[in-house]
């Protein structure tokens, strides 16, 4: 019990620049609190003991915001940051060094009793404040989950989801600076609130990917009149009026 709680507040000294002693961390960390009554309320449960499984949880909630159903299975070195409003369903798993911030919800969308209808969390998955992870699927480890995300679907591991309804962007593998990214990613051990550089809305990119496609076909468009006119061939008027179309302001209103 205890070895486990030096690991957590080791976990927080290591993720969260404004802690500032292990003292204060021990004492002043909700995250960590609820984490700890925890584990009675699950040992509590899985015993069979119900009511007080989900008495030591109330109690917990009251003195934390934090609520995390008895019956849920945490890992290790999972970091509750701020805490406040965060709601874990009963069938929900989280992962080793999972970093979970405020108001995120684990929920489920069944009624049946008995099913899995909260989510699993791989490892070192991080859930950006105010996302909601609703379904018995699973995040794959590593996953990000951006800020106030509508997760309804599984996300797979390394990838990162955003949006409501959350979209995924898939990790370019090929991709040498991603790959330097995601090195320096692990050596941090997490991204903050669920942040990084290339977590655009698909949408976005996909509509600049459209744009940069027109830019480009209507470079080779003009290259292709300019060789005919030097070849002597005469184009009609409409043809050689170019159109203005100005890529830069509509890249402007995709943003």
């Amino acid at each position: 019990m205890f070895s486990r709680l030096r690991e957590d507040l080791a976990s927080v000294r290591e993720r969260d620049p404004a802690a500032r002693s292990t003292w204060e961390v021990l004492t002043c960390y909700p995250g960590v609190h609820a984490l700890f009554l925890h584990r009675f309320a699950h040992a509590a449960w899985t015993r069979g003991f119900y009511w007080v499984g989900r008495f030591v949880s109330h109690v917990s909630r009251f003195l934390t915001g934090i609520e995390i159903h008895p019956g849920a299975t945490i890992g290790r070195r999972v970091f509750i940051d701020h805490g406040m409003g965060v709601v874990i369903g009963e069938t929900a798993e989280i992962g080793d060094d999972c970093t979970i911030y405020q108001a995120v919800t684990l929920g489920g969308t069944s009624l049946y009793r008995g099913t899995k209808r909260h989510p699993t969390l791989g490892k070192g998955v991080v859930i950006g404040a105010g996302a909601k992870v609703l379904g018995g699927f699973t995040v794959g480890d590593g996953a990000r989950v951006g800020s106030n995300a509508v997760v309804v679907k599984p996300v797979p591991a390394g990838a990162t989801a955003v949006g409501n309804p959350a979209r995924v962007i898939e990790p370019d593998r090929d991709n040498a600076r991603d790959r330097a990214r995601e090195q320096k990613a692990e050596q941090m051990g997490f991204s903050a609130y669920g942040v990084t550089k290339q977590m655009d809305d698909p949408l976005t990119k996909a509509l600049h990917g459209l744009l940069d496609h027109a830019v480009e076909t209507d470079r080779r468009i003009q290259l292709l009149v300019e060789r005919l006119e030097k070849a002597g061939f005469s184009l009609d008027a409409t043809i050689e009026k170019s159109d203005e179309f100005d890529a830069q302001r509509l890249s402007k209103m995709v943003d």
